[in-house]
């Protein structure tokens, strides 16, 4: 109100003071109620910008990942240009080979670019040796007719290659017959790796290795074999291929049992392509990866690591498969493992390694602070691993509790202090749930000097899967034998 309105106040009434009162308060309640309006509005729209910059984050995430991935798919490009750039070297390397020597002598070299020496290795000593002799044709001194005395030698190597050649063994058994009545005699045949089967066992070997270790298909190495003379259709090589996983069968078992006997393992599962007949297209597999590596805490016992394939990711799978084992399974968070724990039979082992994953993830994403310091402090953890790896159980379990274990309570208090400070739906709260949501299982290996921090190397690099992306198996890879 202005000072004129103020002034005709002295000249109302009571009756239009009280309306003029009533009035102003109804007006001061809507002005009131558009403030608190305007207010939710605004928690709203922080609400919203918030979970939009979570959102953001979350992407360039995804985006981080998904472009990993790519350069991943993409590989087989630069191996292609790298390969081509191989071989460009090689035909320069092999013409200038061909030059005479003289040429190559009186070529001028380029200052300040010297050409570096190729160093020979020495070859390996485990290769079988072949020695040759080459003695003087003298057999007096050229000089004076005196006698030669031995003196010493000159010894040089050269790597030679005996070609990979097929053989026929025939297998011939005499018949013998008694003379006074018809009694033959006659030793039994040998036994065959596979019955009636014209393949000895070095040579099944040489098809198995091939295929699932130098990856060629059978109807490669039928051409190979066609060259050498040999016919051997894809059809008995796949025949073959089938009768020795029947005769290895009892060998995986064994191993199988030699795994689950331990009393932790190590488990992972990696997608495999697997070719739907018919259509055309592929689907995607399972192989099933568990390992039993006791050498960390100072176990002589043999490690071992057996393969399981599925053609679903499906919980009942790991159940099926440690259905005989009792012990601690260090594996990740998949759910499908929840129900193996729900008995008491196997206990959890947390895996710091995937914890430190997400961390990473995100430091190399968007370079997050808390990411950083995370993946710092988890790294001090694995700096004390290292140190006590291969000593006995009882001392790791000791260090532990001594050195890492006020590491990790320190590492919990800070994880819950950080996560009343950041947005719910940042990528870095879900890296802090996701650790403090399997804090009892993560601190495990304190209490156990057997286990490990996390995972053990699971011999992927043993694994014979195909190489190359887009490559897929024509039939599911047999437990044990992929």
């Amino acid at each position: 109100m202005d000072a004129r309105t103020l002034a005709d106040l002295e000249q109302l009434d009571s009756e239009a003071l009280k309306s003029l009162i009533l009035s102003l308060q109804e007006q001061v309640f809507s002005h009131r109620k558009q403030l608190s309006t305007q207010q939710e509005e605004i928690l709203s729209q922080r609400e919203q910008l918030a979970s939009r910059d979570a959102e953001i984050e979350h992407l360039k995430l995804l985006i981080a990942k998904l472009r990993r991935m790519q350069f991943g798919r993409s590989s087989e490009k630069l191996d292609r240009q790298i390969e081509q750039l191989e071989l460009r070297l090689e035909e320069l390397q092999t013409s200038q080979a061909e030059k005479p020597a003289a040429n190559l002598a009186v070529r001028p070299a380029l200052p300040d670019q010297p050409v570096p020496a190729p160093v020979r290795r020495s070859l390996p000593e485990h290769l079988p040796r072949e020695t040759r002799k080459y003695l003087p044709q003298q057999k007096a001194c050229p000089d004076c007719g005196g006698a030669l005395q031995p003196l010493g030698e000159d010894v040089s190597e050269i790597l030679e290659y005996v070609q990979v050649r097929f053989k026929v063994i025939r297998q011939v058994r005499p018949k013998l017959a008694c003379a006074g009545c018809d009694c033959i005699v006659q030793v039994a045949a040998p036994s065959r790796p596979i019955e009636r089967g014209m393949a000895g066992p070095g040579l099944l070997a040489h098809v198995l290795v091939s295929k699932y270790s130098d990856h060629l298909p059978l109807y490669r190495q039928s051409e190979i074999y066609a060259r050498e003379g040999v016919e051997l259709d894809r059809s008995t090589l796949a025949d073959w291929v089938g009768g020795t996983s029947r005769l290895l069968a009892p060998l995986v078992e064994a191993l199988r049992r030699h795994v689950m006997a331990g009393h932790k393992i190590h488990g992972d599962d990696t997608p495999v392509p697997v070719l739907e007949p018919g259509r055309g297209k592929t689907k995607t597999g399972r192989l099933w990866t568990y390992v039993r590596d006791d050498r960390p805490a100072g176990d002589k016992t043999p490690p071992a690591v057996w393969y399981c394939y599925t053609p679903d990711r499906k919980g009942e799978h790991p159940q099926a498969h440690l259905c005989d084992f009792t012990g601690t399974l260090q594996a990740d968070a998949y759910a499908g493992y929840e129900r193996v724990y729900e008995s008491g039979r196997i206990l959890e082992a947390g895996c710091w390694a995937h914890v430190r994953r997400k961390f990473y993830d995100l430091l190399v994403a968007h370079n997050s602070p808390v990411a950083a310091e995370a993946v710092e402090r988890i790294a001090g953890l694995y700096a004390i691993e290292k140190e006590i790896r291969g000593r006995p159980a009882e001392e790791r379990r000791e260090i532990r509790n001594t050195r890492s274990r006020p590491l990790l309570e320190s590492l919990k208090q800070w994880f819950e202090e950080m996560l009343g400070k950041l947005s719910r739906k940042s990528d870095t709260a879900l890296a802090v749930r996701y650790a403090l949501g399997r804090w009892e299982a993560l601190m495990r290996y304190c209490d156990d000097g057997r286990l490990e921090i996390g995972r053990v190397e699971n011999r992927r690099s043993d694994l014979s899967l195909p190489v190359g992306r887009g490559v897929a198996f024509a039939s599911p890879p047999q437990s044990g034998l992929a």
